[in-house]
């Protein structure tokens, strides 16, 4: 347990931090899943799909959730899949 004050205030800080992470990381995996599994089966929503799924990945970047590779990397797979779909 932390002795400081300044400790314990770091505490909270990454407590807070870690929940909005989580929270972040969790929306991009979900828009992501969403994304390829609209990729799978041919439909009108697939390109909304991928587009939530870039958005949401360029906002993980900014929040610094996600590495900006990560992000153009998956960015960059799903552009290929939709492009390889039409």
């Amino acid at each position: 347990m932390a002795n400081t004050a300044s400790a314990l205030k770091r505490m909270r800080q990454n407590e807070r931090r870690r929940l909005r992470n989580r929270a972040v990381r969790s929306k991009v995996r979900t828009a992501v899943k969403t994304a390829r599994a609209a990729l799978a089966t041919t439909g009108a929503e697939t390109r909304a799909s991928v587009a939530e799924a870039i958005r949401a990945l360029d906002k993980a970047v900014t929040k610094g959730v996600v590495h900006r590779n990560t992000a153009a990397r998956k960015k960059s797979a799903l552009a290929r899949r939709l492009a390889a779909a039409k």
